[in-house]
């Protein structure tokens, strides 16, 4: 079993175009046991359907790798980015069913 980390590590981080613009990022950490916690994730509209929410995804799974995280978790709602986290190998783990009503809450986990 992997040491248990001290304290939550935070990985926060924004992408932005040579310009500054915000492209998105994504807020998440490190916690017990070295688990990578993905709280949330988000692309800024323009540049959705270009690849930029994978990358953002990838670079936060590399930076906890490298620090020891060798899981990551996160969760969505079936209305939001559930076909997104299937196609970057995330394995569905649970839900909660009609929450909010008519949807589902999806927990999803990746071996990093």
């Amino acid at each position: 079993m992997s040491a248990l980390a001290p304290i939550w590590t935070p990985l926060d981080f924004v992408a932005k175009t040579k310009e500054g613009e915000n492209i998105g990022g994504v807020l998440g950490g490190i916690g017990y046991w070295n688990g990578l916690e993905i709280r949330a994730l988000w692309v800024h509209e323009q540049f959705r359907g270009q690849g930029y929410g994978s990358k953002i995804l990838a670079y936060i799974e590399e930076v906890a790798r490298e620090k020891g995280a060798e899981i990551a978790m996160l969760d969505t709602f079936d209305f939001q980015a559930e076909e997104f986290y299937l196609k970057n190998g995330y394995q569905p783990i649970g839900e909660i069913k009609d929450f909010p009503t008519g949807h589902r809450r999806i927990y999803f986990s990746k071996r990093l």
